[in-house]
């Protein structure tokens, strides 16, 4: 079975502040390298759940974070930015099962670390179809019109707690407790991986089993998005078949999953680029 792995980093175990998230920040050298221990860790934890292959993708920030070195050699990477599915690129109806590493809230939660949802300068709320999605909900969505079900998803209690709510009876490793955005009980790093290595083995073994249903909701896609400010959804609504729904918000009616990627990626580019 081919399993496919997105890795984020604000759901890391020890991870809580935006410094050790971005490149020019004094701890980002350290997480980078925890965000890497934990994805081997789920590449062996496949493995030992009788994975025949592990493509991992790097899904955070400027995608390009993993100490190569120090990743699980049996795995291959993709790396880089722009990516037409961004977070789940790569994703194809090969893959038996998709595992999320490193997952955060979504935007506007209370007790999550780093909550946000794809472009946090700019975006306040997402929702589909009327209800909030975070990254998890749109990443599931993207792998499941390929047939493709998420197995596991891990990052802080809040994270993981919204994955349930979404993808229902999906397997989470909580590696850390909110208290507020900004701070955490976190477990130590060894024994993150270690939980994570045992949660990707399951998860892979009951897809094996066929334990697993992918995350089908029915398109289209009504998406919405409010933007912190007036000029953000000024530049999304340059995007063809936006339509505008207030000063804040804009609307798109997206035909499949793929699109709806492709819509928020163009949005919050576009949107970006007004923040001075």
């Amino acid at each position: 079975m081919q399993v496919y792995l997105s890795v984020d980093l604000e759901g890391v175990a020890g991870v809580v502040h935006v410094d050790q998230t971005r490149r020019t920040g004094h701890d980002y050298e350290r997480a980078r390298r925890w965000m890497t221990a934990e994805a081997s860790a789920a590449i062996a934890g496949a493995y030992d759940g009788g994975a025949t292959a592990v493509l991992v993708n790097d899904a955070h920030g400027d995608m390009r974070n993993f100490v190569l070195e120090e990743l699980d050699p049996r795995a291959e990477l993709i790396s880089g930015s722009l990516k037409p599915r961004s977070m789940v690129e790569g994703v194809a109806t090969s893959f038996g099962v998709a595992l999320f590493v490193g997952y955060h809230a979504g935007a506007g939660s209370r007790a999550g670390i780093l909550d946000h949802t794809y472009y946090g300068r700019v975006v306040a709320r997402l929702r589909v179809g009327g209800r909030e999605w975070n990254e998890t909900a749109l990443n599931a969505a993207a792998c499941g019109e390929l047939g493709v079900p998420v197995g596991l998803v891990t990052g802080d209690a809040t994270a993981c707690a919204q994955a349930r709510a979404h993808l229902g009876d999906v397997a989470t490793v909580v590696v850390k407790d909110a208290i507020t955005r900004y701070a955490a009980r976190a477990v130590h790093p060894t024994v993150a991986c270690e939980r994570i290595r045992a949660g990707a083995r399951a998860a892979v073994e009951r897809a094996r089993a066929g334990g697993l249903s992918p995350f089908r909701p029915a398109p289209p896609f009504d998406l919405e998005i409010d933007f912190v400010n007036a000029a953000c959804a000024d530049a999304a609504e340059l995007v063809p078949h936006t339509r505008r729904v207030d000063g804040l918000t804009c609307a798109y009616r997206a035909p499949d999953a793929a699109t709806l990627l492709q819509v928020i990626q163009a949005w919050t580019i576009l949107a970006g680029t007004t923040m001075v």
